[in-house]
């Protein structure tokens, strides 16, 4: 059972260290991206990095940066797990 429980965190820090992007219309009308790089194992970076991916050459412009930390806690009467998460997600759009 140990075992399994390491493995599954192991998988689900390797996953949360991804950065994803997801299309959307900004307000002008236009193409843009939610960047998700969310997560203790990630960084802005990451966002920064998936954005310059997307956008290559010409550049990318920031419409809006959200963090949110978020407390979380579970467990039964013999275990308590309590920790933090970390959501990231950064609105682009790119330069035409």
């Amino acid at each position: 059972m140990l075992r399994l429980i390491m493995v599954m965190s192991l998988i689900v820090t390797f996953l949360s260290g991804c950065a994803t992007a997801r299309k959307t219309h900004t307000s002008d009308g236009k193409v843009g991206y939610i960047i998700d790089c969310s997560g203790n194992a990630s960084t802005w970076g990451k966002c920064y990095e998936r954005a310059g991916d997307i956008c290559g050459v010409k550049g990318y412009e920031i419409l809006e940066k959200i963090s949110e930390t978020l407390s979380s806690s579970s467990g039964n009467i013999i275990e308590q797990h309590s920790g933090s998460d970390i959501n990231r997600d950064l609105i682009i759009k790119c330069k035409e």
